[in-house]
């Protein structure tokens, strides 16, 4: 695993839905805010970059989102989230969503041997969907200090 330190800033606007991930169930959680979002999204017919992204935060908060061609937009009904790192962890996770979990372990365990804290909020940025489970990609993001 290569986990990358980025020292330029990273902005997101993210539109979409929160949860908190009873019994730490994230995926669940992210899955049911994931799907009330594009309920939206389609009857709204707004148009979006295609990125499923999900911000895991404190206290077991996760929130499923997209980013939106018009950020502008008002009355969408969706939540709206800015993130802003000054200063990030970045690693490409290419295989299996299954693998996820512990890639996010390897990677934060990478941070701390280089002397630097990683801090939530963590995001992954989902790729575009294949059936070949071994080509799926997913950026992982990690504030650091």
């Amino acid at each position: 695993m290569k986990t990358e330190i980025i020292n330029k800033e990273l902005k997101l606007a993210v539109s979409g839905f929160s949860g908190i991930a009873a019994n730490k169930n994230y995926a669940g959680t992210a899955f049911a805010q994931m799907d009330k979002m594009w309920t939206v999204i389609k009857a709204k017919a707004l148009k979006h970059k295609g990125l499923n992204i999900w911000i895991y935060e404190a206290n077991e908060k996760v929130f499923a989102g997209v980013e939106l061609e018009d950020t502008s937009l008002k009355d969408t009904g969706l939540e709206q989230k800015i993130i802003l790192f000054p200063r990030y962890a970045y690693y490409k996770h290419i295989g299996p969503y299954s693998q996820l979990k512990q890639a996010g372990i390897n990677m934060r365990n990478e941070i701390q041997k280089m002397g630097l804290k990683p801090c939530l909020p963590y995001i992954e940025i989902y790729g575009h969907w294949t059936n070949d489970e071994s080509k799926l990609e997913t950026e992982l993001f990690m504030a650091v200090d």
